[in-house]
């Protein structure tokens, strides 16, 4: 009964009581499996891995991470030539990001089985892979509960009262005016960049389990996912007390002046019509992949979770830091949440880990394994 294990304890809660809850609202016990397998054990999986690369080379020491792998390509030169085959095979099926990006997942991957014994092998994915079925399943979860709220509570109800609160913490602007503003003085190309960094949030998670599974082992990782499942938990209690849905929402123009062609427009605009249609209690016949949460900003709560778990890597956390600045500033200029969603955000990671992440036991800035863990 630790706080640390308390996520664990939760989550069970949860599950025990999804299906009486569902069927209050009327809502099926079914979910989108094949969008949510693919998307999350396919599309996310390969680029959680070259992030979680790309972390490696900017954070671990050199004669860790490039010194063996040069080593290694020395003495077998024909792995150059295969895998310059490989990326060429990929590049004409698909196209050059989605080329490069499951190339570099392959080297990882074949870089690790050189590294590890079979053995070992199976430790380490079975490291990985137990903690991110859990944060499959406890974000399967989250997405039933916020479907069932929004069907019992009005998505819309505290829109007006955290747009006047923005107002007031922005002397009298919003976070609709910084949006419009930029709209107006830069090319649609900074917005598809913008985009980019804003869903880029969710392969750092993936990096991150990775990452901690591997240097500090299984035990951590899970610690890791459980405060991101506690960070959720909570957010779904603030959610109920004070459901709200954004302030693209409210904003009278926001649909006739962003661009239609952006992922974020569509997004939400189904958003507003699915919430709409749970408030008026529509059949359904799956739980769909729709998160409604706007009080807090996981956007924000997520990464500073994150932080909190790599921090003993200096050169990582300052890459991670100032990629999440970016995300913020992504975050208010695609008019997603309120100023006061990102303080309740950073409120929620901060009480998530106070919870769950608790203290390092070992010190020092370089990979160490915990019990039953591997080394990267």
């Amino acid at each position: 009964m630790r706080p640390r294990y308390w996520h664990y304890w939760v989550s069970l809660l949860l599950c025990a009581a999804l299906v009486p809850v569902l069927r209050s609202q009327h809502l099926p016990l079914k979910f989108d499996w094949i969008p949510l397998g693919v998307a999350y054990w396919g599309l996310l999986a390969a680029q959680a891995i070259f992030v979680a690369v790309l972390l490696c080379l900017i954070g671990l020491p050199r004669h860790q991470v490039w010194e063996p792998f040069l080593a290694r390509y020395r003495q077998n030169p024909f792995r150059i030539v295969a895998l310059i085959f490989y990326f060429a095979i990929l590049a004409w099926a698909t196209n050059g990001v989605k080329a490069l990006v499951l190339t570099v997942d392959t080297i990882a991957f074949l870089e690790l089985q050189d590294r590890q014994k079979a053995q070992g092998l199976r430790r380490a994915a079975a490291a990985v892979l137990t903690p991110a079925a859990y944060l499959f399943f406890g974000f399967l979860m989250v997405l039933a509960y916020n479907c069932a709220i929004v069907s019992v509570r009005f998505n819309f109800a505290f829109d007006p009262a955290l747009a006047e609160m923005d107002r007031w913490l922005l002397r009298g602007h919003s976070v609709g005016d910084f949006a419009h503003w930029a709209v107006q003085a830069f090319p649609l190309s900074f917005f598809h960049a913008l985009e980019f960094v804003y869903f880029g949030m969710f392969p750092q998670i993936g990096a991150t389990i990775i990452l901690v599974a591997l240097c500090d082992g299984k035990a951590r990782a899970l610690r890791f996912v459980g405060t991101i499942l506690m960070s959720y938990y909570i957010a779904l209690t603030i959610f109920y007390i004070w459901p709200s849905q954004g302030p693209y929402y409210l904003c009278p123009a926001h649909f006739s002046r962003f661009p239609a062609s952006l992922q974020s427009y569509n997004i939400q605009k189904t958003l507003i019509a699915h919430a709409l249609s749970r408030w008026n209690h529509s059949p359904i016949t799956r739980i769909p992949t729709d998160y409604y949460i706007g009080l807090p900003c996981m956007h924000i709560a997520q990464p500073l979770v994150v932080l909190w778990f790599v921090r003993r890597r200096r050169r990582m956390l300052i890459a991670l830091a100032a990629y999440d600045v970016l995300l913020t500033a992504a975050v208010v200029l695609l008019e997603w949440h309120y100023v006061a969603d990102i303080a309740a955000g950073i409120l929620v990671a901060a009480l998530g880990i106070a919870i769950t992440g608790g203290p390092l036991r070992h010190n020092g800035a370089g990979p160490t394994p915990a019990r039953g863990g591997t080394t990267g």
